[in-house]
């Protein structure tokens, strides 16, 4: 940066300003002139690749929208990050509307983990494509839970509409230090980006409800124990034996388990 600073010329400097040591004075401008004009642009280039840099730094997330809206065209062969835009012209307002039936309980029943996760987000609902936010509704069975898992593209904000919760998240390496709160009716917990979080209904005969808000339009979830017990083709049992450190044949029986996704 230092290198920049010296060859980068400043509309701001005066006559006077010029004086001071390390700056050409009149006497030699016109001996360095030359090599000032030879380097001015390859010192802009090494500037606009800074300032690329930092552009992508600063939109690490969605990207911002360029419109008023991107309403998304699942119909379009065209590949891209996210979704193409529909026509403006063909947009109308069932383009940002669903019938979701938020208002009414998900059967819990037949879920392994007593939990069902009703997610609305620009696969669902094409308005929201390009605008960076989705909901979901999660049910909880009694003890029920939204087992481990991780939002790689989304912060998730968590309020609880009946019920209660025991909820929490781990931090990173080294410290994996958890963060958990009982929550009840009303309360707001909020889960980092990419951390592994959980919700579980401590209550053995009460159903629990919450709705959260994620900042992306397609969050993505990654549940621990699927993701590591259930991947196809399977990891090898040797590794997973060697990473939870224990026997190999306690590895095949998590592996033989059906690891049932709760997404509805």
């Amino acid at each position: 940066m230092l290198w920049l600073y010296k060859h980068i010329p400043s509309p701001c400097i005066n006559k006077k300003q010029t004086q001071v040591a390390g700056w050409p004075t009149a006497k030699n401008a016109n001996r360095k002139g030359t090599r000032r004009k030879k380097m001015a642009p390859s010192s802009y280039f090494l500037l606009a690749v800074l300032l690329a840099l930092v552009a992508c730094l600063g939109n690490a997330s969605d990207p911002s929208p360029l419109q008023d809206f991107c309403v998304a065209d699942k119909h379009s062969p065209v590949k891209v990050n996210g979704f193409v835009c529909k026509d403006p012209m063909a947009v109308n307002a069932d383009d940002f509307f669903k019938a979701a039936n938020l208002d009414k309980p998900k059967n819990t029943k037949d879920s392994k983990v007593g939990s069902i996760v009703t997610l609305i987000n620009a696969m669902e609902l094409p308005g929201l494509n390009t605008l960076g936010i989705s909901l979901a509704r999660i049910d909880y069975a009694p003890l029920g839970e939204n087992p481990p898992h991780t939002h790689p593209r989304a912060t998730e904000i968590l309020t609880v509409l009946e019920g209660t919760l025991y909820v929490g998240f781990v931090t990173s390496n080294p410290n994996n230090t958890l963060f958990a709160k009982v929550l009840n009716k009303g309360d707001v917990f909020v889960f980092p980006q990419g951390l592994i979080h959980f919700q579980f209904n401590p209550i053995h005969d009460k159903p629990a409800v919450a709705l959260a808000g994620l900042s992306s339009q397609n969050p993505g979830a990654i549940t621990i124990a699927n993701a590591v017990f259930g991947s196809k083709p399977p990891i090898s049992d040797d590794v997973l034996a060697k990473a939870f450190q224990v026997e190999k044949g306690t590895i095949d029986w998590l592996q033989a388990q059906f690891w049932q996704d709760n997404h509805n």
